[in-house]
């Protein structure tokens, strides 16, 4: 979730249930998805993606975390459930900071959205957004129920919540997760970036102290993957209106191709590194500056993605192709006799 400001340091509810969940030809990955969203529309086609993942039996979404402030994200997370018909756990940050900066704050607009008669477009499930529990002590109360080391954790915005956690209770997490995939980082340039900066203590000390393997996909990654803004707009008009459409539309004067930080973090965490070149072993030092620095050693628990070219545009065919996926609920029976 990421930005591009001047000095390129941007890089930027129950257990899931899906209402079209086929059977998985193989064991669904368990997932936590950490997020700021509403800073970048990357989170929102990330998320998108995720459902698409559940739909298709390989992903158990567990749980959406939000590690921003405002009531903005959670609604649009609400919605982005509601509308894909889904019930998924959500958890909050308490006295973070928004971080609305350098784009449309889309989560807002899409919440606000109003018809000609003046009532929400978008329909919602939950009934307070002010009583969503704690993302903490949510991450507790689902870890410890989960069997050990089966929770992967995909954070695509500020560390805040994982360096809360890690400070209270690093043997969960050591117990109970498999790994942790990050959008973070800049390797290509000495460049602070966007998510590092946002909850610079916390991403220091998480890359420092995390107990599993952390994978990262940096800043050069996303932006070297531009999903087309023309696929947005045209393989997503289904005919009603779409909350990540429009929150795209919104956040990005179009025409405009988006770089896919939050999507690649997403990928690899489901499907694995067969896409990508992924780095040797080591360690990431968070600088005081939010600089990352990759140091190889072969007892570490850091990677870090990369692409060629040839990846790069495989990978975005891969995007569009999930993307545009339509759920079997939205699909009209007239539809299914094609």
């Amino acid at each position: 979730m990421k930005f591009i400001p001047a000095v390129f340091l941007a890089a930027a509810v129950l257990i899931g249930i899906s209402c079209t969940r086929k059977q998985p030809a193989e064991t669904p990955v368990n997932v936590i998805f950490e997020t700021d969203m509403g800073n970048d529309i990357d989170d929102a086609m990330a998320l998108d993606m995720l459902y698409k993942y559940v739909d298709a039996g390989k992903v158990n979404l567990l749980a959406i975390m939000i590690n921003k402030e405002g009531r903005a994200p959670a609604e649009f997370i609400d919605i982005m459930n509601t509308f894909y018909g889904h019930r998924i756990l959500v958890g909050v940050r308490f006295g973070a900071n928004p971080a609305e900066t350098g784009g449309v704050n889309f989560a807002q607009v899409i919440s606000e959205m109003k018809d000609e008669s003046g009532q929400p477009v978008f329909a919602r499930s939950m009934s307070s957004y002010d009583t969503l529990p704690d993302a903490v002590s949510l991450y507790r109360r689902i870890l410890a129920g989960m069997p050990d080391k089966s929770v992967k954790i995909i954070s695509v915005g500020f560390l805040g919540n994982l360096g809360v956690l890690l400070e209270s209770d690093r043997e969960l997490i050591e117990k109970k997760v498999v790994s942790l995939t990050t959008m973070a980082g800049c390797f290509s340039a000495p460049n602070g970036e966007f998510n590092m900066l946002g909850d610079l203590d916390a991403s220091r000390k998480v890359f420092a102290e995390w107990p599993t393997e952390i994978v990262t996909s940096p800043f050069e990654v996303g932006i070297a993957i531009c999903y087309p803004g023309e696929s947005i707009e045209n393989d997503l008009n289904w005919g009603i209106p779409h909350p990540m459409r429009e929150g795209y539309l919104a956040y990005c004067p179009m025409p405009h191709d988006r770089p896919c930080w939050d999507l690649t973090a997403t990928i690899y965490a489901v499907e694995g590194g067969e896409w990508f070149t992924v780095s040797e072993a080591g360690n990431i030092e968070v600088r005081d500056d939010g600089v990352a620095v990759f140091i190889p050693d072969a007892d570490g628990r850091c990677r870090y993605l990369a692409v060629t070219p040839e990846q790069a545009a495989a990978i975005k065919a891969h995007f569009v192709e999930l993307i545009t996926r339509k759920p079997e609920i939205l699909i009209s029976p007239r539809e299914t006799d094609k």
